[in-house]
């Protein structure tokens, strides 16, 4: 393709683009947490089927992020991008019509997971890796990471009103015509950088065996992993918990979007803090914190305020945590299969996602109470604070070619 072709497709362009596809991508998926408790009494289920799928849904998410990242690095991301809305648009059109457990794992869970592996973070920081400059890259993750959230803030109140007017199942259709409609957008995301030629020899297999063999990027695996249980619970079972707790079911709806509005600025004050100071210990900082929010909102008395207090600040710390983790493999490993490492980070948060979601339901049909699995949660970010501790941000030390 000629360079004039491709003039039009500046930083700027792509970055709009992909922040556009990443609004809807992330504002549908946060939907699934309002949905929980309608589609569960509609069928008689017990939460724990509504919970599966969701784990479900993480768990594909995350096995297909490193082979759809992997293909982005070497053919580009948009061909990957289409590919993966319109599975995950034919995963909620058909999540719309489900009847019965198994529909749901499939429609809500493999379709809508695997559409989400490539057409979510892997690939659309990938695409942001190779077109921006080195000096804003960190600030473009920040970008794409708050679009997610902004998606989260918008699209969670307009489906809570489709459910509101329409019913569970038309709301559905609707968010599904909206991924069908972004489809657009994904060829903005086509034009590639030149390798670096200190990276170009290294193939995928030789990237992986670097990449598991240093152990920087096995921590930042593990303390993703808790990212994605702390998120993905909350994410799914925090709507349903302010019912169980005596509050409107819209408080849960506007948490959740609080949540999404806060993390606008969370994310993008990571990524700038990402472009001068210390990736590793804004990561301890934040697990850290998460820790203590989720002990305080457990001990302090349950009101309006208190759970809109606590998203707002759950939302500075909520999706932070990735501008600073995908940035730390862009340093350590550069950019020639950052699609395919960050896929692979991103699998252990999903596995966290998994048993985020999945355990929350699980506990709760047993106990009666979402308790034991916060106390999870503030354990967890305690664990994940030490982890980050031993990571060097600093590029690995590469021959010249890669044996």
């Amino acid at each position: 393709m000629s360079a004039a072709a491709l003039s039009w497709r500046t930083p700027a362009v792509v970055i709009t683009a992909g922040c556009l596809i990443t609004i809807l991508v992330f504002g549908v998926r946060s939907t699934m947490g309002i949905f929980n408790e309608p589609v569960s009494s509609t069928f008689g289920w017990g939460r724990e089927i509504f919970a599966l799928a969701m784990a479900i849904q993480n768990l594909l998410w995350g096995l297909g992020q490193p082979i759809a990242g992997a293909i982005a690095d070497k053919y580009g991301s948009a061909r990957v991008m289409v590919a993966g809305l319109a599975i995950y648009a034919a995963g909620v059109f058909i999540m719309a019509e489900s009847t019965t457990p198994e529909m749901l794992y499939i429609s809500g869970g493999f379709l809508i997971g695997a559409g989400m592996s490539a057409s979510s973070f892997s690939v659309v920081l990938a695409a942001f890796g190779r077109l921006v400059p080195e000096e804003k890259r960190s600030w473009a993750f920040g970008m794409g990471t708050a679009a997610g959230s902004l998606g989260q803030f918008l699209v969670v109140p307009l489906g809570g009103q489709f459910l509101s007017a329409y019913g569970w199942s038309t709301a559905l259709l609707l968010l599904g015509f909206g991924m069908v409609a972004v489809m657009a957008l994904a060829p903005v995301l086509a034009s590639k950088r030149e390798d670096d030629p200190a990276e170009a020899l290294q193939t995928a297999p030789q990237a992986l065996r670097e990449a598991f063999g240093h152990s920087s990027y096995v921590y930042l695996t593990v303390g993703f992993f808790v990212c994605g249980f702390q998120v993905t619970f909350l994410a799914v079972h925090f709507p349903a918990m302010i019912v169980d707790l005596g509050l409107d079911a819209g408080i849960g709806a506007w948490a959740i979007a609080v949540i999404g509005l806060f993390n606008v600025l969370g994310s993008y004050a990571a990524g700038v803090w990402g472009m001068k100071r210390s990736k590793k210990w804004l990561l301890c900082w934040i697990y850290a914190l998460r820790s203590v929010v989720f002990a305080l909102f457990i001990i302090v008395p349950v009101s309006d305020v208190s759970v809109l207090v606590f998203a707002a600040v759950m939302g500075l710390l909520w999706l932070s945590t990735v501008p600073a983790t995908s940035g730390l493999v862009a340093q350590m490993f550069g950019i020639r299969h950052m699609g395919m490492l960050f896929g692979f980070v991103f699998f252990g948060h999903q596995i966290g996602a998994f048993l985020g979601s999945w355990l929350g339901g699980y506990l709760f049909d047993r106990t009666g109470s979402y308790d034991l699995i916060w106390w999870i949660c503030v354990a967890l970010g305690i664990f994940a604070t030490i982890a980050h501790w031993p990571i060097q941000e600093r590029a690995v030390e590469r021959a010249a070619s890669p044996a």
